[in-house]
């Protein structure tokens, strides 16, 4: 909510993201230049994260639930740029939707553009290859929106402590889990959805990305076996 953090926390948040956004930056830059057939998988994943980040709940006093739709972009760019995708989606609600706000858009960042997306790029590495794409992509989804209400708890018990900040962090983390841990699920449905349906349309994008490997979509494999008269 707009002017509800204290100043010295909303400058804080603000140096910590504006580093990993301002490298982030840089590395979509490089990555549409030197791979440009990306740009629509950038604008799904930055429309997918706007849709379902808008989906708000009532929730702690200055906040609210809503799912974070942040995994899909971690998994397919890594932390960096999913911070700069996150950067337009809040800045867009802060003043279009009345969400989030201008003041709370640095520790907003830190939440649903850096921690979740770095949980859920460490989900996904440990599950790459291991086991099934779609059910990586799902747990990674999972991760990437728990982690955001993690983080935003602790933002907030730094920011009001009380006269017992572990008993106000646990207060914050309850009250954060009877919306989260559902709506958290269904996103990661969701999200297999999503991702079952790009890796069938697009999956050369993924193989380039390195995402995913040759084994995860077959059929591609024999398309160009095919198209290229298949071994000499």
């Amino acid at each position: 909510m707009e002017g509800f953090l204290p100043p010295m926390w909303c400058a804080f948040w603000y140096v910590l993201s504006g580093i990993v956004v301002g490298y982030g930056v840089i590395k979509m830059n490089k990555l549409m230049k030197e791979q440009p057939e990306v740009k629509p998988l950038l604008a799904v994943a930055g429309a997918y994260m706007f849709v379902l980040s808008s989906l708000k709940l009532p929730s702690v006093t200055g906040s609210c639930s809503h799912p974070c739709g942040n995994g899909l972009s971690a998994v397919l760019f890594g932390v960096p740029i999913t911070a700069v995708l996150a950067t337009v989606v809040l800045l867009f609600q802060a003043l279009l939707l009345a969400h989030g706000g201008i003041t709370t858009l640095g520790a907003n960042v830190f939440s649903m553009g850096i921690m979740g997306p770095l949980a859920g790029a460490i989900v996904w590495k440990i599950l790459k290859g291991k086991i099934n794409s779609s059910w990586a992509i799902m747990l990674a989804a999972i991760a990437a929106d728990w982690i955001t209400y993690v983080t935003t708890s602790i933002q907030l018990t730094l920011a009001f402590p009380g006269n017992n900040p572990i008993a106000t962090l646990t207060t914050f983390l309850g009250i954060f889990a009877i919306t989260q841990v559902p709506l958290a699920i269904a996103e990661g449905l969701l999200t297999v959805i999503l991702w079952d349906k790009i890796k069938e349309l697009r999956p050369d994008i993924l193989l380039k990305l390195g995402v995913i490997d040759e084994s995860e979509v077959p059929n591609y494999t024999s398309s160009l076996n095919t198209s290229t008269g298949g071994a000499e």
